[in-house]
């Protein structure tokens, strides 16, 4: 394995021979790329994603492949994969997309009530949130975000629209990132959630949705500051 590299500040990646290899890559490399390890215009070596992952070629490939179709990395011919840098027309674009589908979800949810299961993983990411607030875990919260999210989703019952967010929500997890950090916004996203799933258990439709267009603009209010701040990662 190389002596330095961006990936050795990856954790130590163990593979479970039962899982296909390049899915595991896949989800480390996206992890790292979502969460800023690997930041905007950082170069992603095959060679050293195979030696950190203990894994030939193919997979690798395969694994770039995925993370290419998913925005997250572009591939330059003779220079390599480099880490995708933000894109404000593809935030927005994103943005305008994720808020139509979750719009349309919660009033979908709020007509035809909340299912006993779907109630539950909601109250699930809920907690899940409080418990990351309570231990500074900013990854954690992430992860309960996620949840909270695609058990929106998913309490719509339509199979499709779970993949569609998740789609539409990986040009805008990096920008959030940034924002991970400050407990004040955590809160303040957490108790959103709370206020929509309180909504949705009194079928409250267009309060439900008042509070989500509200949530999920937040990524725009602050995008010229953040652009500002990080110029180096954006186009």
């Amino acid at each position: 394995m190389p002596a330095s590299g961006p990936l050795t500040d990856l954790a130590p990646a163990i593979l479970d021979f039962d899982q296909p290899t390049a899915v595991q890559i896949h989800a480390g490399l996206r992890a790292a790329i979502l969460s800023l390890v690997l930041p905007p215009g950082t170069r992603v070596s095959e060679a050293e994603a195979g030696a950190r992952f203990g894994a030939s070629r193919t997979p690798v490939r395969e694994a770039m492949t995925r993370l290419r179709d998913e925005g997250l990395i572009v591939t330059w011919p003779s220079r390599g994969n480099f880490v995708t840098p933000f894109s404000e027309d593809g935030i927005r674009t994103a943005q305008f997309i994720r808020e139509a589908l979750e719009m349309a979800a919660v009033a979908r949810i709020a007509a035809n009530g909340l299912t006993p299961e779907a109630d539950s993983a909601l109250t699930e990411a809920l907690t899940a949130q409080e418990a990351a607030m309570a231990a500074s875990d900013a990854t954690a919260f992430q992860a309960a975000d996620d949840a909270f999210h695609a058990a929106l989703a998913e309490a719509t019952g339509l199979v499709r629209v779970r993949t569609l967010v998740e789609r539409e929500k990986t040009a805008l997890d990096r920008l959030r990132a940034l924002r991970l950090h400050d407990p004040g916004h955590l809160a303040a996203l957490h108790d959103d959630h709370r206020q929509i799933l309180k909504a949705l258990r009194k079928g409250k439709a267009e309060r439900a949705q008042r509070i989500l267009r509200t949530h999920l603009a937040g990524v725009l209010d602050v995008l010229a500051d953040l652009k500002t701040q990080h110029a180096e990662y954006f186009e």
